[in-house]
């Protein structure tokens, strides 16, 4: 497959998800609240093991390999974590209440990007990142759109269409990847690792938390089935 089709396929279908997610949530019908709330805070749940699967599995290693296990590696995961803590704060996240629709874009653009970097450079593992990608894109879709339909100012038609317009960000980023990296590895490992420092924030302040119900032990097994996911995939790709 041509490097910009696979690009081209491997993002629309990661950033697809999205507005997929969007779409099971708008017919979400869940008279019992108990099992509304179980229902998602499971999803929550879901999406950060995936979330940590994805940086685990792929964004981690991938850059580690990129920058020749240069010990840089440490300082760029810290400052990914510190720049999210920033534009978290900045953004004022918690304040409007919306960290899954936020914490949704920062992941996906350094994300995008890296599938371009990958393939770029020959590597097999930008099929799995995209797969890792849609799987998480699809529970967070869900509860952006939940989140974004709550406030009561958007028809769920309206939130839909400003989900799909979202998907467009992903070959955009992708193809930023491929033509600036593709000569320049160290720089795509020291995108991997700082959006990997960015993700594990968002996981453990805005994600893991909302997974949480009082005297509710279910939904955190939702992040051990997503992190299985990741694992799964990564022994398929590898043939083991």
């Amino acid at each position: 497959m041509n490097e910009i089709a696979a690009i081209l396929l491997f993002t629309l279908a990661a950033g697809a998800c999205i507005p997929l997610g969007g779409f099971i949530a708008s017919f979400e019908h869940i008279h019992s609240r108990w099992l509304e709330q179980e229902l998602r805070h499971s999803v929550i749940a879901l999406g950060g093991g995936i979330l940590l699967g994805a940086v685990a599995i792929v964004l981690v290693p991938e850059g580690i390999a990129s920058m020749n296990g240069s010990m840089l590696a440490i300082p760029l995961v810290l400052g990914g974590g510190l720049t999210f803590f920033v534009i978290e704060r900045a953004l004022g996240l918690h304040r409007h209440e919306s960290p899954q629709v936020m914490g949704m874009l920062l992941d996906y653009v350094p994300e995008a990007i890296a599938i371009g970097g990958l393939i770029s450079l020959g590597s097999p593992a930008a099929p799995l990142l995209a797969l890792l990608i849609g799987l998480q894109n699809l529970p967070e879709g869900f509860n952006a759109f939940r989140e974004l339909h709550a406030t009561g100012q958007r028809s769920a038609r309206r939130t839909l269409l400003i989900m799909v317009s979202l998907v467009a960000i992903g070959p955009i980023a992708g193809l930023g990847g491929y033509y600036l990296l593709a000569d320049f590895p160290a720089a795509l490992g020291a995108i991997m690792l700082f959006a990997s420092g960015g993700l594990l924030y968002l996981i453990f302040q805005d994600i893991a938390p909302q997974s949480r119900l009082n005297r509710h032990w279910a939904p955190p097994l939702g992040a051990v089935i997503g992190f299985s996911v990741a694992l799964f995939g990564d022994m398929v790709m590898r043939g083991g």
